[in-house]
């Protein structure tokens, strides 16, 4: 049983897109994905790739997988934002997302970015230890806002003269 970490491939978006939808099970969101595995082929592989992605595979199988993208702050400048870090339900805690969240690291280091940032859920209390474990500050005092697909639409009518 060897755990392999390497860059995820075109050939892996199907795979990619089933650990997406258990993890947006498991933060309580099962309908919440929209992306296909053609967005993520598209976004992912073309002339300008908006993600990296890092995928555990053990015995020919995806188990886990890191996705992330530069930033830039107007405070540090270059920086990389991790989107997601999952592995499969059954085989968390055996060390599979550390290593991806190391490779994730390494990734940033070697690309000499000013920080690397992620959101984690409050109530994920094994995510938070782990991070603080690791050297990683979890702010406790920034909110994230979003504003999904609709909302942006209906915005942007309501406010053309702007």
């Amino acid at each position: 049983m060897k755990l392999i970490i390497r860059n995820a491939n075109n050939q892996d978006m199907a795979q990619i897109l089933d650990l997406i939808k258990e993890l947006a099970v498991f933060e309580k969101e099962p309908d919440a994905v929209v992306v296909t595995v053609e967005d993520l082929q598209n976004e992912g592989f073309g002339k300008n790739p908006l993600f990296t992605c890092f995928v555990a595979e053990l015995n020919k199988e995806i188990v886990g997988m890191a996705l992330c993208y530069f930033r830039f702050s107007t405070w540090k400048g270059r920086t990389v934002h991790l989107e997601d870090l999952i592995v499969k339900e059954a085989l968390r805690g055996k060390g599979i997302g550390e290593k991806l969240y190391a490779e994730v690291l390494k990734f940033a280091y070697k690309n000499k970015v000013k920080r690397v940032e992620w959101a984690v859920l409050n109530w994920n209390t094994p995510a938070i230890k782990f991070y603080e474990r690791t050297g990683a500050t979890v702010l406790k005092d920034w909110y994230i806002a979003q504003m999904d697909e609709q909302a942006l639409k209906k915005y942007v009518k309501n406010n053309e003269s702007i």
